[in-house]
């Protein structure tokens, strides 16, 4: 198995924001992918969907506060976007390449994710098979992303790492979590 922490960093901003702090793991045991959030720090001043009773597929769920991960195999242009709601929505889209091909991936029927609003923080556990869309032999490529969306409305992107000159979640040279 191997299991990496992680730590996110927000866009550069000349905005003064609250104070947070987006941590977790991430591990991969044969196919099985676990990834764990904590959102802690000034949460009131975010906006957080309240969880729904009944959880579903959605679409352009990073327009709020939302927990995503992209997930490319190693030497290959393919690669995943999952988003995971705080209100327990949640999709997944397959592309060809960089932003190229977008397509709803059908493999997932639903996301196995909890969401616990604790008092100093948000968390968020997923854990998924991979099975579905690839081998438990190839080498997967990660980025760690959130995206944050404030009550005044402002919104920031966070990322283990930012590229570019703007803030891009789909840049393969950010995918540098190696499972």
């Amino acid at each position: 198995m191997n299991n990496q922490i992680f730590s996110l960093q927000p866009f550069p901003s000349t905005k003064s924001l609250p104070n947070l702090k987006i941590t977790g793991n991430i591990s991969r045991n044969a196919n099985q992918l676990a990834i764990y959030y904590s959102l802690g720090g000034d949460l009131k001043e975010i906006a957080i969907s309240s969880p729904s009773n009944a959880p579903s597929r959605k679409y352009e769920l990073w327009e709020d506060t939302c927990f995503e991960f992209f997930l490319g195999i190693k030497d290959s242009q393919r690669y995943w976007e999952f988003n995971l709601s705080p209100a327990g929505h949640w999709n997944v889209y397959r592309f060809d390449g960089y932003r190229q091909g977008m397509q709803e991936e059908i493999a997932f029927e639903k996301l196995p994710f909890s969401v616990q609003n604790q008092t100093d923080a948000l968390v968020l556990a997923l854990d998924v098979d991979l099975d579905k869309i690839i081998s438990a032999n190839q080498e997967i490529e990660i980025g760690i992303t959130t995206v944050i969306k404030y009550r005044v409305g402002e919104v920031t992107y966070w990322a283990l790492t930012h590229r570019g000159v703007e803030a891009d979640f789909h840049r393969r040279d950010s995918f540098i979590v190696k499972l």
